[in-house]
């Protein structure tokens, strides 16, 4: 193999450069077939789960959802597929969520990756970060975390910039290097030997 293929099940930008963050330089030695190059696409699939995840069982299985559907995807540049009939060599999923952590009191936003390679699935937390008790009580009446976060901001979109882990810590917390601690956990499996 000379370039692995990734999907990153989400058309988000922050998102994708999450997984390349993640997966450093094309020519890493550990990674999985020791590829001298890496191609990461965005492709959009549905997480199976609410807009709105809550709690980690409903988070963690949108980001295999995503993981597991990015390898089911048609190509999108078919002429571009290769012949072994696998479109990517890994699908990557990362959802967001809100949950509370026994011994802690509050609602925290969470972060969780899953990557899999059709066989086996890792998976990790990027880091929760405590919400404000007036946007927890917003989320618990059932709106979601990115449009309660624009309002407050007066923005459009911050899901898709600096998110909610950005305005939360005033820009001491970049999202897509948050996102990236989950999806290298999530990697794992396919990088080291423990497993």
């Amino acid at each position: 193999m000379t370039t692995l293929r990734v999907g990153v099940g989400s058309g988000n930008p922050v998102k994708r450069r999450a997984v390349e963050l993640a997966l450093g330089s094309a020519a890493d030695a550990d990674l999985p077939g020791g590829p001298t190059g890496v191609a990461i696409e965005s492709v959009p699939v549905d997480s199976g789960v609410s807009e709105q995840p809550t709690g980690h069982a409903e988070t963690i299985a949108g980001a295999e959802n995503r993981a597991v559907a990015v390898l089911d995807a048609e190509p999108r540049d078919r002429d571009a597929a290769p012949d072994d009939g696998a479109t990517y060599d890994l699908g990557v999923g990362i959802e967001g969520g809100v949950a509370g952590f026994d011994g802690a009191d509050g609602r925290y936003l969470i972060m969780w990756a899953a990557v899999t390679d059709g066989d086996r699935v890792g998976r990790a937390a990027g880091p929760s970060l405590a919400l404000p008790g007036d946007v927890a009580a917003r989320i618990d009446n059932g709106e979601e975390l990115g449009p309660v976060m624009d309002g407050l901001l007066g923005t459009d979109g911050v899901a898709t910039r600096g998110g909610a882990a950005g305005a939360l810590t005033n820009g001491r917390v970049d999202r897509a290097e948050a996102l990236a601690v989950g999806v290298s956990g999530a990697l794992g499996p396919f990088v080291s030997e423990l497993y």
